[in-house]
């Protein structure tokens, strides 16, 4: 199994910045994919952005030019830098990791994010 163990999260204002980190541990396969989902209230989980082994990245429209995920590989570790923050970014954030060739995925316990004044 894998264990997603993720960092960060809080209060920030508006046009603030935040960065969480996640780090998994266990069976870890290679490559794999790493990433950033939310849910806010009343929404679903939606994709935030995702990073594979090999750096290549995807993001959501709504967070472009403003996040960015990265991932050093030898601590198996993802982080997501979160500038200009808006309230509608706020959201628990989850971590999930997933083999690029196999299932399952796996999920972090989230972390509350909340943007606001």
């Amino acid at each position: 199994q894998v264990q997603l163990v993720e960092s960060g999260g809080g209060l920030v204002q508006p046009g603030g910045s935040m960065r969480l980190s996640c780090a998994a541990s266990g069976s870890i396969f290679n490559p794999n994919v790493m990433g950033w989902y939310r849910q806010g209230p009343g929404k679903e989980r939606d994709l935030v952005a995702v990073i594979m082994s090999d750096g290549t990245t995807d993001y959501a429209e709504a967070v472009k030019g403003r996040f960015t995920i990265s991932r050093v590989n030898a601590k198996n570790t993802v982080y997501l830098q979160m500038n200009s923050l808006k309230p509608e970014d706020t959201a628990v954030y989850y971590c999930r990791f997933s083999s690029t060739y196999w299932h399952p995925v796996y999920w972090g316990q989230g972390t509350q994010v909340t943007v606001s004044s």
